[in-house]
């Protein structure tokens, strides 16, 4: 896409798209020992592990395996919730979809359902946090595929043991513009109708944001920034998710507390852009 273009959109949206570039925030993606925000010291919130994880014990650094599409350095920074002290040497496994919406390693995938990546390892990948807690992996702006918005799951490891398991979600305003314009995400047969506002993951298990990245554009790429403040006592379930309260679940969902579908967007622009002040249901 042509440079200035792209910086064009980018400067338009972050005067009206709160949070889109967030140069502060990603100026604190240095290596010290000070949080990168005021709520960086509040636990991350967990999120379902998904059907697609696997482990290929591979530690690196770069997970793009020669993927096509919009290069993304994701900085992933683990401290100890409560006290913002950074956690050494603590595992992160990454993994995500490419640019067409396909995981590596599993079968029956794409629009189609008919693409399958058993044995491949493409954007997957561990990395041990350095002395200050971060760690930085070399990818691709993710894709999407029908039923999720535009995220990169993860799994925060302390002594072989899982205290963590989330999602981050990228800025809305910044995922149209890419699927919109960059060739290696363009012309799907399906279109996109699921996106933050209306995932379901992302509204039952993150409704504050707290695990949304800091996303800052660089001359050659993008680099997203997410500070993962864990609990070194927590107990995650197999699944990736803490047990559910007790109770019923609410009105209008299924067992588990999960709506049947996705909210359907009647105001496209409301959902992308926040602070119109305007229902996008």
């Amino acid at each position: 896409m042509p440079t200035s273009t792209r910086r064009g959109f980018l400067t338009l949206a972050s005067a009206s798209a709160a949070g889109l570039l967030q140069s502060g925030r990603a100026q604190a993606a240095t290596d010290s020992t000070a949080a990168s925000a005021d709520d960086a010291c509040i636990l991350t919130p967990q999120s379902e592990e998904g059907p697609y994880y696997l482990d290929p014990k591979l530690v690196r650094a770069d997970i793009a395996e020669g993927r096509p599409g919009v290069p993304l350095a994701l900085r992933l920074r683990v401290i100890e919730a409560g006290s913002c002290t950074p956690i050494a040497g603590a595992r992160v496994d990454i993994w995500h979809c490419d640019a067409r919406g396909i995981y590596s390693a599993f079968p029956g995938q794409g629009d189609s359902h008919n693409i399958d990546h058993t044995g491949k390892t493409f954007l997957r990948g561990t990395q041990m946090v350095d002395g200050n807690g971060w760690g930085t992996f070399k990818t691709i702006y993710p894709g999407w595929y029908a039923g999720r918005a535009t995220h990169i799951h993860f799994k925060v490891f302390l002594d072989e043991r899982t205290v963590l398991t989330g999602q981050t979600f990228f800025p809305e305003a910044l995922n149209e513009y890419i699927y919109g314009n960059v060739p290696d995400y363009t012309k799907r047969p399906q279109q996109r109708l699921v996106i933050n506002a209306n995932d379901r993951v992302a509204m039952e298990s993150d409704p504050e944001h707290k695990a949304y990245c800091a996303v800052k554009e660089e001359r050659e790429r993008y680099v997203a920034m997410l500070t993962l403040a864990v609990d070194r006592n927590a107990r995650v379930s197999a699944d990736g998710l803490l047990p559910p309260p007790p109770g019923p679940p609410p009105a209008g969902a299924r067992e588990g507390g999960r709506p049947p579908k996705a909210q359907w967007i009647k105001d496209r622009l409301a959902a992308v852009v926040p602070g119109l002040k305007r229902s996008p249901f």
